[in-house]
């Protein structure tokens, strides 16, 4: 029926089964990744699950490849990418070679730049083979339970997902895999979203995540695409602007 359309485009579902709690007072998702919760908290001790800070779910120590532990504080005042990740997964060992580059670039330009790795490897083995070649830290792979609670804060669907926060530890984009790839000088760091995007092969994934706008122009006549971004962009920026205020996903 058309409702239940509505309900599956309004939650972005894309595969099931899907369960996704909502605050009924306000209608706010409260956590899209229901089904993970019920398996780590059978017994609803953390019930009602609403998003917690980044600086609490990832309290603990993390790892550097030379064995070095430190606690996650440090994180603290940086910019994090939280890399979820996995050997087994080609597409995220390409993604990977790429990333080392982009960390090394941002770091060296003076930023502070922290990427924190969370492992979907199988085994305890194939996590340290993956991890020494990854010159930032690490979620240790035995604290399975903190590795889990990533995964369910940032609803992960899929690897490789790169979400990138802000100092304060708030979302910047979800879109870190498709940013990397497309600014491989890190000119954008650190990349918040842009209202108007040029249509590539790499960002195409964003037409799954919402309903989007595209404009076909004529692309042999570079003025008029100048002159159609011109004029979709203060429309975008309005949009983003509602959708910010009522603190939902534009």
């Amino acid at each position: 029926s058309l409702l239940q359309l509505k309900l599956w485009n309004k939650y972005r579902v894309s595969n099931i089964p899907s369960l996704i709690f909502i605050d009924a007072s306000t209608g706010k998702v409260v956590c899209r990744n229901g089904l993970l919760v019920i398996r780590d908290d059978p017994e609803g001790l953390e019930f009602p699950w609403g998003p917690k800070p980044f600086s609490e779910v990832v309290a603990g120590p993390l790892l550097r490849n030379n064995g070095q532990t430190l606690d996650s504080s440090a994180l603290e005042g940086s910019h994090v990418g939280v890399y979820f990740s996995a050997h087994w997964c080609p597409p995220c060992r390409s993604l990977t070679r790429v990333l080392v580059e982009s960390y090394r670039k941002i770091k060296e330009a003076g930023q502070k730049f922290e990427i924190l790795f969370v492992s979907a490897d199988r085994s305890e083995d194939s996590f340290k083979q993956y991890f020494s070649e990854m010159p930032w830290v690490a979620v240790p792979y035995a604290d399975e339970a903190r590795r889990s609670r990533l995964n369910r804060l940032y609803g992960i669907q899929g690897i490789p997902t790169l979400i990138v926060l802000d100092p304060k530890g708030e979302v910047i984009t979800r879109q870190g895999r498709v940013e990397v790839l497309n600014d491989v000088e890190c000119r954008e760091f650190p990349w918040h979203p842009k209202p108007v995007l040029e249509l590539t092969d790499s960002n195409a994934v964003q037409l799954n995540e919402g309903p989007c706008l595209v404009l076909f122009v004529d692309s042999e006549d570079d003025g008029e695409s100048e002159a159609a971004k011109q004029l979709i962009q203060p429309i975008a920026e309005k949009i983003i602007a509602k959708y910010k205020a009522k603190e939902e996903e534009a």
